[in-house]
């Protein structure tokens, strides 16, 4: 079977744009579901639906892969599947190690969608040697003096780093000298890597914080209809200002 040190997607040579590629991991899911309950054939406008997309984009998007479906018939499940795996590099063996492994590395251990979808957990890394040889999801953990041995026999391009903040940068160093050119950080730090490779961030807190963002503007709008005023805000000092922090909520009259 290939791996990933020698086969890599052809999304770039075919010039998809990047917007596509961070879309079609949606399409592949929906199709997948579908493909699961034995559907044979989806409209755009259904695919579209359930990949949370409109159907006119979806459409831009297949056009890409050379994908254009048949009128009045739709899209066939299985064959978009394929080719959607297949754009993807899923259809490929890609070891994959993940350095880190406290509470968020262990759970990306367990985590069993991996294989499923051509990702195999070539090793577990961490710096603890109170770690070392521990086993975690059926495997033992290795020590980080393991690391460029582990890389090489594995023929590793995707690495994870699951470590604090502080340890992220050097860990990347090292990943990046030993072979790797794709990174998913996990860690809350921004990583710099040299060009040709590619590095993905997970930032749970960020998001958290764009979810807050839109609750807070959904509860003020429905202040304003329905004709509230938003709360005011006591600073350190005691003085009360209002929901922007500079003007008083209630004029003086």
């Amino acid at each position: 079977m290939a791996t990933g040190r020698t086969h890599r997607p052809a999304t770039r040579s075919r010039g998809i744009p990047e917007a596509t590629v961070a879309r079609l991991p949606l399409y592949l899911r929906a199709l997948t579901a579908l493909s699961e309950r034995s559907v044979p054939t989806v409209s755009s406008e259904e695919l579209a639906a359930a990949a949370g997309v409109n159907s006119a984009k979806l459409r831009k998007d297949f056009s890409y892969l050379g994908s254009y479906g048949t009128r009045g018939v739709g899209y066939d499940v299985e064959y978009l599947v394929y080719q959607i795996s297949r754009e993807l590099g899923l259809t490929q063996d890609w070891p994959v190690v993940i350095v880190g492994i406290g509470n968020l590395g262990a759970a990306l251990a367990n985590y069993g969608g991996f294989a499923s979808r051509g990702f195999r957990v070539a090793a577990l890394i961490d710096a603890d040697p109170a770690m070392a040889g521990r086993p975690v999801a059926g495997m033992p953990v290795q020590h980080t003096d393991e690391l460029e041995k582990i890389i090489s026999d594995n023929g590793v391009s995707i690495g994870v780093i699951a470590t604090p903040a502080g340890a992220a940068q050097p860990v990347c160093d090292r990943l990046v000298a030993a072979g790797v050119t794709s990174i998913l950080n996990f860690a809350p730090t921004v990583l710099s890597v040299p060009e040709g490779v590619d590095v993905r961030k997970v930032d749970l807190s960020i998001e958290l914080q764009i979810l807050a963002f839109h609750e807070q503007r959904k509860a003020g709008e429905e202040h304003a209809a329905g004709g509230a005023v938003p709360p005011a805000v006591r600073t350190a000092d005691g003085e009360r200002k209002g929901p922007d922090g500079d003007v008083p909520a209630v004029m003086p009259a």
